[in-house]
């Protein structure tokens, strides 16, 4: 493997998206004079997105009655609460030094809508750094196919076998795969309990964002 480039997943593997997305659904129950549920009732579910949350925050079924009016709410609180409480994983940032004192580039390949990506990005002070944002406005097909992690690759000019992308999804590794890429898995995001990200196909699974210092020091010691 010639490694020149990492994306990154952003819920779950780049950062810890999750206080946020908690925020609002609590701040969602509340308005609907319910009382408040377990935070890890929605960190379970995030992976699932907006729909997801909405269903495990108020006990109800995607498409039920009053479902439509409780996600559009979401998304508008969300919108205004999306950069407040989101943060990098403990060591990502050390993680990203190491990237660029490496003279790697790196990026963000999300399902994530731009609106709320772009401006979580700008707060954390990361816009300048990536050097792309691919997220599901950008493409045909969001993950698992390939089409985010193309067009990422064509932007920054290197053929995704060059290119390692790491996420907390299986979505995330088949798409990886599927465009070409060597993929790392990782188990410290938003899984679901009954998964298990050992079993996605990943060319290699950390627990821990420094944990990928290793990864990509075997890539480039091999290069």
């Amino acid at each position: 493997m010639t490694l020149r480039a990492v994306l990154f997943d952003m819920d779950g593997t780049l950062l810890d998206t999750a206080p946020d997305f908690v925020a609002v659904c609590q701040a969602m129950r509340a308005a609907h004079c319910l009382e408040p549920i377990d935070d890890q009732l929605v960190r379970d579910v995030i992976s699932g997105g907006a729909r997801a949350m909405v269903a495990a925050t108020f006990g109800i079924e995607v498409g039920a009655e009053g479902f439509e009016a409780l996600r559009l709410e979401f998304l508008e609180r969300y919108q205004q609460h999306c950069a407040v409480l989101s943060k990098p994983f403990d060591g990502m940032l050390e993680l990203l030094d190491d990237i660029e004192r490496a003279r790697l580039i790196w990026g963000v390949a999300t399902n994530k809508p731009v609106i709320f990506a772009e401006p979580i990005m700008q707060q954390l002070e990361l816009a300048d750094r990536s050097a792309v944002l691919v997220c599901p406005d950008h493409v045909a097909r969001s993950k698992p196919a390939p089409d985010m992690l193309l067009l990422a690759c064509e932007k920054i000019g290197i053929a995704p076998a060059d290119v390692l992308f790491i996420g907390d999804d299986a979505r995330d590794i088949e798409a990886g795969r599927a465009a070409g890429c060597k993929t790392a898995a990782v188990t410290y995001g938003y899984i679901h309990p009954e998964d298990n990200p050992r079993h996605w196909g990943a060319d290699v699974v950390v627990d821990h964002p420094l944990e990928l210092r290793a990864v990509l020091d075997r890539a480039l010691c091999s290069c």
